[in-house]
């Protein structure tokens, strides 16, 4: 198995991702990976329960510590998320470091032409899927060394998960008393009736944007922004400063939120947004311009950081009697958001995907303002409509 040098330069997750997208034709290498489809598959498959179980998870201590310190549950909650995603995000930066160290010990970097710089940017259609800015191949032993690491750190994790996380079921038990687990297909069912309530079908363009523009920014950013014009060896560092800001901004947006509100944050998240999409529109990237790159990063995880705290602090509040099944859905269309980003990448102008993020954006933002409309006129809604669902649910369980 040889491998292409373009593959790792960001963290293990975004790299791999924008070169699922390209696909191994547009790689400047000759040597390529087998087909990255039978390494996704099965990791799909091991994140969707992981995401889903995650969320849940904190939702439940959110609100079990809130009533043992009199507190307002989605504070709680919300502080709860701020804190889980500093670390998760955090992993970006260690990702992207490593990798970068690791494939930085054979650069090689050539001069860049002036047609190349002219399709970089919002111009890039893609035309031309070989560049002349990438590195050289790596030597397998460098491969190895960095799927060891990664590896590595996978073991860790969930060995400190088996001997440090407190079984969910002990918290249930202190805060609700044991309850008999519904059973599997009860669940299943709980999933898509969820879908009754019309709070839920205005919400679900939240997650389906914020897995396309994670998706525009893993693939679209780093490929015919950062790559064309600087060169794939700066890849891991404009990451970086992506997730460092994300972790910081994730944090702080769990501290505040207490005092703010969540709509001012999804404000702010949004006219950042907005604001870096029409910028990229207009902006025509250059080697000369290296710091400009890393404010692009570093503004699009600070937005980024509301979509990923705020988002499941709003489910788990809305639909706290419904955690699962709403936690389930919110990771379907998340991961839609990632298929259509990345399923349209390599036959889409760049600038016809910015429009297409403007137009998502501002159509989610629609449905989350009619939904902060409807909860600010029935505030004790999110109970009532849980109660009710948990009703149902009971009442499926005793026919099976």
């Amino acid at each position: 198995m040889e491998a292409c040098s373009c593959l790792p330069c960001s963290s293990h997750r975004s790299s791999l991702r924008g070169w699922a997208a390209r696909g191994p034709s547009s790689s400047p290498c000759v040597a390529t990976w087998p087909s990255p489809w039978a390494t996704f598959s099965p990791a799909g498959l091991g994140a969707a329960p992981l995401w889903s179980a995650q969320s849940t998870y904190l939702t439940i201590m959110g609100n079990t510590h809130a009533k043992k310190a009199g507190k307002h549950g989605k504070d709680v909650v919300n502080q709860y998320f701020g804190i889980f995603f500093l670390v998760f995000q955090s992993s970006g930066v260690w990702g992207n470091l490593i990798s970068s160290l690791v494939f930085g010990q054979t650069p090689s970097q050539e001069a860049l032409p002036e047609e190349q710089l002219m399709s970089c940017g919002a111009s890039d259609c893609l035309m031309a899927t070989t560049t002349t800015n990438s590195t050289q191949r790596p030597s397998q032993q460098l491969v190895y060394t960095l799927l060891g690491i990664y590896t590595g750190s996978g073991v860790l994790a969930v060995l400190m998960i088996a001997a440090f996380l407190k079984p969910i079921r002990d918290v249930q038990q202190e805060s609700e008393g044991e309850k008999k687990s519904p059973p599997f297909w009860s669940t299943l069912l709980s999933t898509f009736k969820l879908y009754r309530d019309k709070r839920l079908c205005l919400l679900i363009l939240l997650p389906l944007y914020s897995g396309l523009q994670q998706g525009f920014l893993s693939s679209e950013y780093t490929r015919s922004y950062v790559t064309c014009a600087l060169g794939i060896q700066f890849v891991g560092y404009v990451m970086i400063c992506f997730s460092a800001t994300n972790a910081l901004c994730s944090v702080l947006y769990g501290k505040v939120s207490q005092y703010t509100g969540r709509v001012v944050l999804y404000a702010l998240g949004t006219v950042t947004h907005l604001s870096c999409m029409i910028a990229l529109l207009l902006w025509r990237p250059g080697a000369d311009q290296l710091a400009v790159f890393f404010v692009f990063s570093g503004l699009w995880g600070m937005a980024d950081a509301v979509w990923q705290t705020q988002n499941n602090a709003l489910y788990g509040v809305l639909f706290e009697k419904s955690k699962e099944a709403a936690f389930a859905n919110y990771r379907l269309w998340e991961a839609l958001g990632y298929v259509i980003a990345f399923g349209y990448s390599t036959f889409l102008c760049v600038r016809v995907k910015l429009y297409i993020l403007l137009g998502v954006l501002s159509l989610t933002m629609v449905a989350y303002g009619l939904v902060e409309c409807v909860e600010s006129k029935n505030p004790i809604r999110p109970h009532a409509a849980g109660q009710a669902n948990q009703a149902e649910d009971e009442e499926i369980e005793t026919k099976m």
